[in-house]
């Protein structure tokens, strides 16, 4: 009997034992929290907009741990005075697909007015700001120069300038981590709303950082404050942040979009679908002239780091080839740190043109050199060049960015 007892015993024990250890291996181990300068703001430094009247630059990511927005919490504040909302492309609550424009309307859940920075008008007017004591922009980036929301935060900061209102730019992850840096540094004779500054294409800077540049090497000259994440550390994946990951726009929908986003975005200036139109938009690359097995044969062979690719077939429901079969392949980043994003979607490019020269194009539109930010990347692919030809090129430029990059890193 009494071994019975010991056995229990030692049973119950052991069980204990493995949900500790079960319990460290899914997220509940005490490590500090990776908080948000949203966070930061309501935790400790309220008296940054207490009694002021507010406009919050924003959208759905703009939110606390808990998921609740950060637009809620302003306006149920009794402290703070929310008198204006401002939506970038795909709106405050982000109900709107890429490059659709958004009216001033109502917020329902708080009647606030809402103003679109998309469109017609990228940057706050006077008239959007007559209400307004202090602009707060709270938005996630996602780690990549051909992204919109950095730009509505350079207007934003230049509106705030003109109008003599500071500007608090809230602080959060760049999900890509703090310390890559890849690709060509932007002409500003390809300035655009994709691409506005002389940056590389993956700059490895949070949105904070990027403000403090702008503001001061591009001659902003704000009235900024940035408020500072606690606990991140520029080595962290999103993952280790503990955060939620909100989708920052209807084709961004995972974390592993926004990895690959760097490599694929680039896809857009050519007649490949960059997979808009599927449940994995930047994940799959394709078009109906495509072979996805000899397609994702010879990307394999090219040993690319930290990423495989498997031949895929899909239709997409709109923008390129809709309602049209189509073949590529999918993109899996196996390793993220060795992942050379870049490298990986102009050698997709290059080995499409190649194997397709008579179906394979970049579009008319000029949107590959936009994309890219100038181009010779472009013309050499064209001519021939390879793709460790290109990255030499561009390699002088990106080591100078770094210098003036370590001015305005915070972490």
């Amino acid at each position: 009997m009494k071994k019975i007892i010991f056995a229990l015993i030692a049973g119950v024990l052991a069980i204990g034992m493995a949900t500790s250890v079960d319990a460290s291996l899914f997220g509940h181990k005490k490590d500090k929290k990776v908080l948000t300068g949203a966070e930061m703001l309501l935790k400790e430094q309220k008296s940054l907009i207490k009694g002021k009247r507010v406009g919050l630059i924003t959208n759905p990511t703009g939110v606390d741990r808990n998921l609740t927005s950060v637009v809620d919490l302003l306006a149920q504040d009794k402290d703070i005075k929310l008198t204006a909302l401002f939506g970038p492309e795909h709106g405050v609550r982000g109900d709107a697909q890429a490059g659709q424009y958004v009216e001033y309307y109502i917020d329902e859940k708080t009647g606030v007015p809402v103003y679109s920075l998309y469109g017609q008008t990228k940057k706050p007017t006077p008239e959007m700001l007559k209400n307004v004591d202090v602009l707060v922009f709270d938005i996630q980036d996602v780690g990549s120069r051909y992204y919109t929301y950095i730009y509505s935060m350079a207007y934003a900061m230049e509106a705030a300038k003109e109008n003599n209102i500071p500007i608090i730019v809230l602080d959060r992850p760049n999900p890509l981590g703090g310390i890559q840096t890849d690709g060509p540094v932007l002409e500003p004779a390809f300035s655009s709303f994709v691409g506005k500054y002389p940056i590389p294409l993956k700059h490895g800077m949070t949105v904070g950082e990027l403000a403090k540049l702008f503001d001061s090497e591009f001659k902003i000259g704000a009235d900024l404050k940035v408020v500072k994440m606690k606990g991140w550390k520029r080595s962290m994946d999103f993952d280790d942040t503990r955060l939620p990951f909100v989708m920052p726009s209807p084709n961004m929908p995972t974390l592993e979009t926004a990895i690959v986003y760097p490599a694929t975005g680039m896809i857009e200036g050519t007649n490949l679908s960059e997979g808009r139109g599927t449940t994995k938009p930047f994940e799959l690359i394709g078009a109906p002239f495509i072979n996805s097995d000899k397609l994702a044969g010879k990307l394999n062979s090219l040993e690319l780091p930290g990423v495989s690719f498997r031949a895929a077939s899909f239709t997409p429901t709109f923008s390129k080839h809709t309602g049209k079969l189509s073949h590529g392949v999918q993109l899996y980043v196996t390793d993220r740190k060795k992942f050379k994003a870049v490298k990986t979607g102009l050698s997709i490019v290059k080995t499409v043109k190649d194997m397709y020269p008579n179906d394979f194009q970049f579009l008319a539109a000029d949107n590959f050199n936009l994309l890219l930010g100038n181009s010779w990347v472009k013309d050499m692919l064209v001519k021939g060049a390879s793709v460790e030809e290109i990255e030499k090129k561009y390699e002088e430029e990106r080591t100078k960015f770094l210098d003036i990059r370590e001015k305005y890193l915070l972490y």
